[in-house]
């Protein structure tokens, strides 16, 4: 075992001359790569990289008795059970079966004489795509120490070969003995099913998970299925296993808590609700419950019509007197600020109720969070300079903070609204170098809006009517934001703004469940603007309604090609390509 390990530092030694070499076999000049290998060969004889790559070489000159005879002075000089799988690999290639199997055999046999042979063997059967007889090795090595663990090696090989229940097993059997590897395992994995549950691997892997579960209890079998259904955005069921896997282990409630906040993200709302509501009635600690009322709340919020209002309100209010007023409760004193401005119509009292919030005892950051909502609240009521002043001390306060850096995106956002495009720009220019990715995306989105804009009317009559629509949304007035950007649409049909006011007005239909309209106007942007930056995003967002809400898979899936062939440097490219096999049906992602 110690001269194999001093042949392979010698192979890490001198892997760094073979650059010529291996340049030489890459281009196919094999004649001169024969020569820098056995150059390197004379110089360092015991070198395993640079044996293979002689025998590699002559095979590739069809020289396979030069090859068989190199081997044989190597094997009398070295004694490596890997070259038994080279030997027998040259027979092979010289359609000489029985030769070549009995070398194979002499090789596995190896592992008798010492276990530790199946690294090398296995790897040298590998390489050459022998996967049988690498399965073989990995399964008697095992046989002979049972602490040995080849579960992930093999599970790589089945699936290789296609035996996706075997590569299943082996992949679930390996992370019990290894749980640190669950996250790699679910990554390789995830390669072979589909958000459709309907997928024969999905429905292989649960059965599989399913049987071990009746078999011998364990939590890392919840944990999987809890995965699986998450990847199926079946929320109800991955909800089931998680509470299984807290029942066992009351200790925390965080697996439960980003169960959550996943299904709000996937907009599955009812059953964040009901995760929620769990929360709520089982956490012991004020944080968690907190957090819990505040995630339901914004749920219930997003939900609501008037007729609900009150309900919210009295929610809030005795939140209020059951917690208190204290810095604690911030996060809920903002959210019901913001509830009462922007669906309650009711900014001076809202305004009231967080310049009281400001009396309590709160850090410089937490002032910062009130001030932000409170500047919101006036550019609601339009009130820019006065929302100036607040966003103003946060940048002065907390300079080089996220916070300060938001702060100055709302004074750009402000100054857009009012139609200060070059203050806004000024602004904007700063804030692309933000620390904060989303902050600096949205600042160059509204920059190149702006500069893209403002030459082509010297009074920026479209501009100013496409902000004053985004003001509009911003005030929850998007009825009137559709009309003032068909105003745009109509009187500024020559303008570039164009592409930019159907899409904002898509994306207010939308809003509004009016998918036939969204539709409308991303087929326009795709038929007149193809060329332009919106194309991917209307792509998308098109194959989007049609498959999850005008049942349309076909034209879906024909979409999400147009971006995998045509827009290679999307962002949407990575989903696009994952959505289009998904709907191909196809059993790998």
């Amino acid at each position: 075992m110690l001269f194999i390990l001093c042949l392979l530092f010698c192979t890490n030694l001198f892997s760094q001359d073979d650059a010529v070499a291996k340049d030489y076999f890459n281009k196919g000049d094999f004649e001169k790569a024969l020569y820098e290998y056995k150059r390197l060969y004379a110089k360092s004889p015991s070198n395993i990289n640079y044996i293979n790559q002689l025998v590699n070489t002559h095979q590739q000159l069809e020289q396979y008795n030069e090859a068989e005879t190199f081997l044989l002075s190597v094997m009398n000089r070295i004694r490596y059970p890997a070259f038994f799988v080279e030997l027998g690999y040259n027979y092979q290639l010289k359609n000489d079966l029985e030769n070549a199997n009995l070398f194979y055999q002499k090789a596995i046999n190896s592992l008798d004489d010492n276990v530790n042979n199946a690294f090398s063997v296995a790897r040298s059967f590998q390489n050459h795509t022998l996967l049988n007889e690498t399965i073989t090795v990995y399964e008697k090595a095992m046989a002979i120490k049972p602490e040995l663990n080849f579960k992930f090696q093999l599970a790589k090989i089945y699936g290789e070969q296609g035996n996706i229940e075997k590569m299943f097993v082996s992949y679930i059997e390996f992370a019990e003995k290894n749980p640190v590897a669950l996250n790699n395992i679910k990554r390789f994995i995830n390669d072979f099913i589909s958000e459709n549950s309907a997928n024969e691997n999905n429905i292989l892997f649960k059965k599989i998970l399913l049987k071990k579960l009746q078999q011998q209890p364990n939590l890392l079998w919840n944990e999987m299925l809890s995965w699986l259904f998450i990847q199926q955005k079946d929320f109800k069921k991955a909800f089931i296993q998680e509470k299984a896997i807290f029942n066992r282990h009351p200790e925390s409630l965080s697996r439960i808590e980003e169960l959550a906040s996943i299904a709000t993200n996937e907009n599955a709302n009812e059953i964040a609700k009901e995760i929620y509501t769990f929360l709520i009635e089982t956490a012991q600690d004020l944080e968690t419950q907190l957090q819990a009322h505040y995630s339901l709340l914004q749920l219930k919020t997003k939900a609501s019509t008037a007729d609900d209002y009150e309900a919210i309100n009295n929610t809030y209010l005795e939140l209020f007197k059951e917690f208190g007023m204290f810095p604690q409760t911030l996060k809920l004193q903002v959210s019901y600020a913001h509830f009462l401005a922007f669906y309650k119509n009711e900014a001076q009292a809202a305004i009231k109720f967080l310049e009281k919030t400001l009396e309590l005892p709160l850090t410089e950051f937490e002032k910062a969070e009130v001030k932000l909502e409170l500047g919101d609240i006036l550019v609601l009521q339009e009130k820019f300079n006065k929302a100036l002043i607040y966003y103003t001390q946060i940048q002065r306060n907390l300079k080089n903070s996220t916070l300060s850096q938001e702060a100055r995106y709302k004074v750009a956002k402000a100054s857009y609204y009012k139609g200060d495009f070059k203050w806004a720009e000024s602004q904007l220019k700063i804030l692309k170098a933000s620390t904060s990715q989303l902050i600096a995306n949205d600042a160059l989105d509204l920059k190149l809006l702006i500069t893209d804009n403002k030459y082509e009317d010297s009074l920026q009559t479209a501009l100013k009517l496409y902000a004053k629509a985004d003001l509009l949304e911003f005030q929850n007035k998007n009825d009137k934001a559709i009309a003032t950007l068909n105003t745009i649409l109509e009187n500024h049909k020559s303008e570039p703004i164009i592409a930019q006011a159907l899409f904002k007005q898509a994306q207010l239909f939308e809003k509004k469940a009016q998918f036939e309209k969204a539709q409308t106007n991303y087929e326009l942007i795709i038929a007149n603007y193809r060329g332009g930056i919106l194309a991917d995003d209307a792509y998308y967002n098109l194959a989007h309604i049609y498959e999850q809400y005008l049942n349309e898979p076909e034209k879906a899936k024909a979409l999400y090609e147009q971006i995998i062939f045509n827009h290679v440097d999307s962002i949407y490219f990575v989903e696009a390509r994952k959505k289009y096999r998904a709907l191909r049906g196809d059993a790998i992602n």
